[in-house]
């Protein structure tokens, strides 16, 4: 169960990763569109491009702890694999926290998964 929490913490990170730039799009788009005169200056698209390098440093974290956590002996990676996708889906925005989501599914896996896996002969 470790190695498909593993598995699925990768895929969740490196989708995680393109929607966090997807985020980090909308965001200069919005800073873009600000800067014209006559629009008012709200700072959404600064709080929009923060959101989206939260949301690119969790989905990295995420696709390094999936990785070591496929072959861990101990539980934390595991656990800070949790914490980096609700850190994720909380300050990364809408797109990357469907995404981190699914990050914390593996996380759990890992946690609760045993580290013996056996082969039916």
């Amino acid at each position: 169960m470790r190695k498909s929490g593993g598995i699925i913490a990768l895929i969740a990170g490196i989708f995680g990763t393109g929607a966090a730039f997807v985020t980090l799009f909308f965001g200069a788009v919005a800073g873009g569109l600000e800067s014209i005169e006559g629009v008012d200056d709200t700072g959404a698209g600064d709080m929009i491009l923060a959101m989206g390098w939260i949301g690119v440093l969790a989905a990295f974290a995420t696709i390094i702890l999936g990785a070591v956590a496929m072959n861990a002996e101990t539980k934390k990676p595991g656990i800070l694999l949790i914490i980096a996708a609700i850190i994720g889906a909380i300050g990364g925005g809408t797109f990357t926290m469907i995404f981190m989501l699914l990050a914390a599914i593996g996380g759990i896996l890992t946690l609760f998964g045993d580290k013996k896996e056996t082969l039916k002969s």
